[in-house]
């Protein structure tokens, strides 16, 4: 069975590149456009895996993750963020967050990490 990503940024371009990356790679996937939505929908989602971004309105990823692993306690969460750095990741790891990974890297090192944190998850 496909595994389920989730994707939450408030760039539908990003969004909808992302989307087809994944989806290309076998992945099913689906979207929210900001944090407080991925919060208020997660019991609908249910992922094996969340790609969340750091800058969105209403609630950011930094706020969204500790909520989002409360209820998903075991699901890894990739931060894809333009602000990449080893200050974000020490307040990314207190925040619940898997993994911090630059959206200036290429996507198929996302694919690959994604690949990683659902392999070790087996």
């Amino acid at each position: 069975m496909p595994k389920f990503i989730l994707l939450v940024d408030d760039n539908p371009r990003v969004r909808h590149g992302l989307r087809r990356a994944f989806e290309s790679s076998g992945f099913t996937v689906s979207e929210a456009e900001d944090g407080d939505k991925a919060v208020k929908n997660v019991g609908r989602y249910t992922p094996d895996l969340i790609v969340l971004d750091l800058a969105m309105p209403i609630m950011n990823g930094l706020q969204a993750a500790p909520l989002l692993r409360k209820v998903l306690p075991a699901v890894p969460i990739i931060l894809f963020t333009l602000y990449a750095g080893s200050a974000l990741e020490a307040k990314a790891k207190a925040a619940g967050i898997t993994f911090v990974m630059s959206k200036e890297t290429a996507i198929t090192e996302l694919l690959g990490k994604a690949n990683e944190l659902l392999n070790a998850l087996t």
